[in-house]
């Protein structure tokens, strides 16, 4: 209890200094755990995909679509347990900034691929009654006030006209990181629709969602199914749900190392801050350093008081840099809303935080304790006023 009040004290010896320093550490380690938030929420959908889940489709390219007729052949390969289909709508509702992902699906089978989507059965079964229904996540249904029974207009851009669904269900996600930022409808509203007006269109699917029992044989299965379709009109690309989520997150890689490498630049900032803050004080100090060696005690004991402070200071400053982190984190995930769905600051990233707030406490006070360890006691007593 001494040595913390008497490292209380030293510390806050300069308050205008140590606070400015207190300042930028947690304003660093805020930073670098947004950072850390931002590159978690775009890997949340590799994170949060399930190993029995595939996703079949085009060889060619997500824009090119697949005939309807294959989900028969699909359904007969072996270790394939449940086959379902999803088209992309692309629609915008009242305007182009408010994005979210809306997904025409086949709605007894894509629900039953994806339990983490809780949604009451009434709720459900209203759904699947209803060709014009759709139904929504929690978090999308917030945004805009939407409830159950609510009337939504999106106006088409792959699919030309304006499209009103019903509210008939709102999910809430299994984990804090579940997907709640979508809408699901009937896909056989918009076939239907094909057929009266461009019939060429009608009867394809964007890609087909594939439930399996064993995700180790994962790979044999893929394999099966695209071997179905080699050498026909449309080959077909199979992979784990996972992959298909990596393939997206990998058309950002330049944008992702630069997050990575400036989450990196800032502690190495901070650290050289710190240090200098340590140098700095242990220079002001030297006299007293060289009393208390004279005095009888070890250099230990001075190295542990330059490493005690430095690390009070950080230990400070990084427990209200992961705190402040909360609400930052909160108020921008509501910010950028759909387009960041799973934003929430992780255990892990709290822990990176502190260990990076400590880390910087270690290194910034290495240097000056080494040199007060070996201060000479006369060359040192020079300096008492």
């Amino acid at each position: 209890m001494f040595l913390l009040r008497l490292l209380l004290k030293n510390a806050f010896r300069h308050r205008l200094r140590t606070s400015l320093t207190l300042v930028g550490l947690v304003v660093a380690v805020c930073a670098f755990g947004m950072l850390r938030t931002i590159l978690e929420a775009w890997y949340a959908g590799v994170e949060t995909s399930s190993s029995t889940r595939l996703i079949t489709r085009s060889n060619i390219s997500l824009t090119f679509a697949l005939p309807l007729n294959y989900a028969q052949r699909i359904r007969g390969v072996e270790g394939v347990r449940t086959v379902s289909w999803a088209n992309w709508f692309g629609g915008v509702y009242q305007t182009e900034r408010n994005f979210f992902p809306q997904f025409a699906v086949d709605p007894v089978t894509y629900l039953a691929l994806y339990p983490e989507y809780r949604l009451p059965d009434d709720q459900k079964q209203a759904f699947f009654r209803d060709r014009q229904g759709a139904v929504v996540g929690r978090k999308l249904a917030e945004k805009f006030g939407w409830k159950i029974g609510d009337q939504i207009p999106i106006r088409g851009t792959i699919y030309p006209g304006t499209w009103t669904f019903t509210l008939r269900g709102i999910w809430d996600g299994a984990e804090a990181r579940t997907d709640e930022s979508q809408l699901l409808f009937h896909w056989a509203l918009i076939n239907e629709t094909l057929r009266q007006t461009m019939k060429r269109r009608a009867d394809f699917v964007g890609v087909y969602v594939l439930g399996i029992d064993d995700p180790g044989n994962a790979a044999v299965i893929s394999q099966r199914i695209d071997a179905v379709f080699a050498n026909s009109v449309a080959e077909t690309m199979t992979e784990t749900e996972a992959a298909f989520q990596l393939s997206f997150v990998s058309m950002s890689e330049t944008i992702l190392v630069a997050i990575e490498a400036v989450s990196l630049i800032i502690i190495v900032i901070i650290m050289a801050v710190m240090a200098n803050t340590m140098t700095m004080t242990a220079r002001e100090r030297l006299a007293e350093y060289a009393t208390l060696k004279a005095l009888g005690f070890p250099p230990g004991f001075v190295v542990r008081l330059l490493f005690g402070e430095s690390l009070l200071i950080a230990a400070i400053g990084g427990a209200i840099g992961v705190a402040a982190t909360l609400p930052l984190a909160a108020a921008f995930g509501k910010a950028v809303g759909t387009i960041l769905p799973a934003f929430q600051v992780s255990p892990l990233t709290m822990s990176l935080q502190a260990g990076a707030a400590l880390g910087v406490g270690l290194v910034a006070a290495a240097w000056p304790a080494w040199r007060m360890s070996r201060i000479d006691i006369v060359q040192g007593l020079r300096h008492v006023a």
